[in-house]
């Protein structure tokens, strides 16, 4: 058998000498990885906090709203005419009693002629009539009735004078009878003369007067009739306001009880919504409100005029108008604009946060709390009036206490926490406001990234951590 060259035999054996430490050194590293394990260290989140104080919140309503004007008139005329001429324009600022068109009238106005010479005639005849025709009449009566007394008295001094002559027998008896004859006729027409004055001064003036009054406001009526049609034929404004709309044009034909002019008052506008019953619990008229226009910064302030106090069977909601007494020539009618309504205040309350309030899974509210240990602690708490950015903390909380309103969702309880300075927080806010959208769609490190707990640089990422696999 061939023996090996010296060479490769010593060759050999420096390998095998070089795998055997190679061989021990391993297990001496494995050994020594078995006996010393490193210490966990709990892992620390960076939070930022806001103390719980007291102050007063503001339950507000918010709800889409359409502008309204509170006064506007439909002008409608009540005859049917051509427009003649119209004296506005649309935007024309106008006001109440001004002329704004004027319908064909010539017949009306023909009409109205007539009557007025009637009236003018039944009222000479009723002056003739009351100043002269009566009073002859009466004075007529009176000088009969005067004429027939006369009579009477000188027929009756006839009969007794030959009553005396009859009864010193120089007078016949039938002379007599013929004078006492005569004096009960003589009497008998002074006592119709006297019938005629007094029915005369009685009623005969008053149902005289009574006629020629008739025949005198008959013509008057016919009068005003005519003159209240030519009046028709005027369209004129009932309030103040600015002309919105004027469909036709002179020429045209205006048919009665038609739109022919719109009339809005934008001096005092209102804003209509509908809100949800919930949302109207409490809410008083006169409650401060504001009006939000799209695309304009400052709200226009305004009170609450109407909740009404029925709802809309269409929808179950309830109406609400919120009022601007001065509105800006900003705001119009038609407008969509966006309402908030003050509907309850709580004075010197306990407010944190709405960023700093959330709920379990079981629905109830709580806070999470950053204790003077640098441990995070969950507390349940009671809700009170819920503000725009506040809400009011019946009980849970206290005044003072630090509650956290950045990195707290989803931050276990007893959680070992950093916190972060308000100067470091602005100075985050501007640097987040210079760099723009990008900064945007960067993740809060405090709510979705695990801090490092090792305590070491970062390992290659191609190699597995021990964290990572725990």
């Amino acid at each position: 058998m061939t023996s090996l060259p010296d060479w490769l035999c010593q060759i050999s054996s420096r390998t095998k000498l070089f795998i055997l430490f190679l061989s021990f050194a391993a297990a001496l590293s494995m050994f020594a990885g078995c006996s010393k394990k490193e210490p966990e260290i709990a892992p620390e989140v960076s939070v930022q906090v806001t103390p719980a104080k007291t102050g007063d919140v503001s339950r507000i309503v918010t709800a889409e709203a359409v502008v309204f004007p509170l006064q506007q008139a439909v002008v409608s005329p009540k005859i049917s005419s051509t427009i003649k001429s119209f004296a506005v324009q649309r935007g024309a600022r106008v006001h109440k009693g001004q002329l704004l068109a004027v319908l064909e009238n010539a017949d009306l106005s023909a009409a109205a002629t007539q009557s007025k010479g009637e009236y003018e005639q039944a009222e000479g005849a009723y002056v003739t009539s009351t100043a002269s025709s009566i009073p002859e009449q009466i004075q007529k009566a009176e000088l009969d009735a005067a004429s027939s007394k006369a009579a009477a008295d000188a027929q009756k001094k006839i009969v007794d004078s030959r009553r005396e002559l009859f009864q010193q027998g120089a007078l016949p008896r039938r002379e007599l009878d013929a004078a006492e004859v005569a004096l009960a006729q003589a009497e008998s027409q002074y006592q119709q003369s006297q019938k005629v004055l007094d029915d005369l001064r009685r009623s005969g003036k008053e149902q005289a007067v009574k006629s020629a009054g008739g025949q005198f406001n008959a013509a008057k009526g016919k009068l005003l009739g005519a003159e209240a049609a030519l009046s028709y034929s005027y369209i004129k404004s009932p309030i103040d306001g600015v002309v919105t709309d004027r469909p036709l044009y002179a020429g045209e034909l205006a048919a009665a009880n038609q739109p022919l002019l719109t009339v809005m008052d934008n001096t005092s506008l209102i804003a209509k919504a509908h809100i949800s019953q919930a949302q109207a619990v409490g809410l008083k008229k006169g409650a401060e409100a504001e009006i939000k226009i799209a695309g304009q910064d400052d709200p226009i302030p305004a009170k609450l005029s109407l909740v009404s106090p029925a709802l809309d069977p269409g929808s179950t909601t309830i109406e609400v108008w919120v009022q601007a007494a001065k509105p800006p020539d900003s705001l119009r009618p038609g407008m969509t604009v966006q309402i908030s309504i003050t509907a309850a205040t709580a004075k010197d309350a306990v407010i944190v946060p709405n960023n700093s309030i959330f709920q379990t899974n079981d629905g109830a509210n709580y806070v999470v709390v950053a204790g003077s240990d640098n441990v995070a602690h969950q507390k349940i708490i009671q809700l009170g009036i819920r503000g725009i950015s506040e809400t009011q903390i019946t009980s849970g909380v206290n005044a003072g206490e630090s509650v956290i309103t950045s990195g707290g969702y989803g931050l276990p309880d007893k959680t070992k926490i950093k916190i972060e300075t308000p100067e470091k927080n602005e100075d985050a806010v501007k640097s987040g406001d210079k760099a723009g959208d990008k900064s945007d769609q960067k993740p809060d490190s405090s709510d979705k990234k695990t801090p490092d707990t090792s305590g070491k640089k970062p390992a290659d990422e191609s190699k597995p951590s021990g964290t990572e696999k725990e």
